[in-house]
């Protein structure tokens, strides 16, 4: 399976990879490493000022994809609409299954940690780590959703917002 995947991913083609979000494929190069020759993939992320060279045969094992489609996105907004649920586990536990959400590099589960730390103003304060969780889901969705819809990012940010507002008045 992986071999036919391997191919999937050209020069230019925006990719989600899991750990790190939407990157742009730069480039496909072959490498020599211990001895091995490596085709691997060369992804630019611009926000983080970061390169990630992925070899192409483990590319589907670490879980890069390519973008969500707009079915998913519309409905990652529907999730956003939805109630918060709100587990009683400790604060330890909930962060630890958010930070897995956000690093599973799936668009619906992203939104539903965007979803269910979201507070709006009335609501009490979030604390630092909660916060902190908030805005790494918040721009993974943001950069997901404004690369599907074509790179305006201030267009996906306030799209999100909106849904996330009318949600709570």
């Amino acid at each position: 399976m992986s071999k036919s995947k391997k191919l999937d991913f050209k020069p230019n083609e925006f990719v989600v990879y899991p750990a790190h979000g939407v990157g742009q494929v730069v480039s496909v190069e072959k490498q020599e490493v211990a001895g091995f020759e490596l085709e691997l993939f060369v992804i630019a992320f611009e926000k983080d000022k970061m390169t990630l060279r992925v070899p192409t045969n483990k590319a589907t094992e670490v879980g890069m994809r390519g973008l969500s489609s707009p079915e998913i996105v519309s409905q990652c907004m529907r999730t956003l609409k939805g109630k918060a649920k709100v587990k009683r586990a400790m604060w330890s536990r909930r962060a630890q299954e958010y930070e897995q959400k956000i690093n599973s590099g799936d668009l619906i589960a992203i939104a539903e940690v965007v979803r269910d730390l979201h507070r709006s103003d009335d609501q009490r304060e979030q604390s630092y780590s909660e916060r902190q969780l908030y805005e790494a889901a918040l721009e993974r969705l943001t950069r997901e959703v404004s690369a599907v819809a074509g790179g305006d990012e201030l267009g996906a940010a306030k799209q999100i917002d909106d849904v996330l507002v009318s949600r709570a008045a």
